[in-house]
């Protein structure tokens, strides 16, 4: 009996073992916002390329919400309107759905005076603002290695792990970095990768990788990513380790010359799929652009992801 109350008694202080260590209460030292996910219970995480650093916020907004709007018109400048300017004088940079609450978060930049803030849709269409004030944070700076952080193009929260796509200052250099929220003083790190890049037909270990999301195969968990130039790769969570190295697994190739802007999974009609967005390099001055548009969208078939075998040298190739 003895033992179990005992038992019982350590349950319950792990339980009350704050998840996030070295929280503050007020302004979050924010110099950018550059990327945004969510974790648990409506943590929102914030990537500042320009402060080099990882910002996690305790949003309190964790009651689930069911959307009642299929539509907004003329969004942009419903956003822009919220924050007293036109359609032309915002940028949206990265928009994220609380899993918690269903209500999206998006990272806006005021072009006049580049300042970033996260305005909120909530699934009765209404927009609002979360002001990043007097909320409880926690930062995680990223270390420069060999050369700092100039922007982070996305990031991503999985098995009480944060993973981060990041950009150096050198030319054609990529950048993952994880924080272990499992450890006692989570802090961030850099994970060395290799991928192979099927439109150059080579090994890279500095390619530029634009947008992630987490992914689970018979138990197992990925990380998959999107590249310039533009292949889908996995690389397994089991190899990600502090001041290791990951190979990644070309699964697909999209096109060369085009920058992935984002990507998600979603379901349709019991199928699933991948939906990544791009943007073609030099649109401009291509002799024979795809579409009207330098934006085009893919959708691919979710079970690529399972593929062991037509994969790197192999790997399916898209032709139009």
């Amino acid at each position: 009996m003895v033992r179990r109350s005992l038992m019982a008694l350590a349950v319950a202080l792990l339980a009350l073992t704050p998840l996030y260590a070295d929280t503050k209460v007020g302004t979050p030292p924010l110099k950018s916002i550059e990327a945004l996910a969510f974790g648990p219970e409506g943590l929102l995480i914030l990537g500042d390329g320009k402060g080099a650093q990882i910002v996690t916020v305790e949003t309190g907004d964790t009651t689930p919400r069911e959307w009642k709007v299929t539509e907004i018109p003329d969004l942009t400048s419903q956003l822009a309107g919220r924050l007293g300017t036109t359609s032309k004088g915002i940028k949206i940079t990265k928009l994220a759905i609380n899993p918690a609450s269903r209500v999206a978060y998006l990272a806006v930049r005021k072009l006049d005076g580049k300042q970033d803030v996260i305005l909120t849709i909530s699934p009765d269409g209404k927009i609002g603002e979360f002001a990043l004030t007097k909320v409880k944070y926690t930062v995680y700076p990223l270390p420069a290695e060999k050369s700092p952080v100039t922007l982070i193009t996305d990031l991503t929260y999985v098995d009480r792990r944060i993973l981060i796509a990041a950009q150096a200052n050198e030319i054609f250099a990529s950048k993952i970095y994880v924080i272990d929220l499992r450890s006692e003083e989570p802090q961030a790190a850099y994970v060395s990768t290799e991928t192979y890049h099927v439109a150059h037909g080579k090994w890279e270990t500095k390619a530029p990788i634009r947008t992630v999301i987490p992914y689970e195969e018979g138990g197992k968990r990925y990380l998959v990513g999107a590249f310039t130039c533009t292949p889908i790769v996995k690389y397994s969570l089991d190899d990600v380790k502090i001041g290791g190295k990951v190979k990644g697994t070309s699964v697909i190739e999209l096109g060369y010359g085009n920058d992935p802007v984002d990507m998600f999974a979603y379901e349709k009609d019991g199928k699933h799929y991948i939906l990544v967005g791009a943007v073609r390099r030099d649109f401009a001055n291509k002799k024979d652009p795809v579409g009207p548009s330098p934006y085009w969208a893919a959708k691919v078939d979710y079970t690529i992801l399972q593929e062991n075998e037509q994969v790197n040298e192999k790997a399916l190739v898209r032709t139009a």
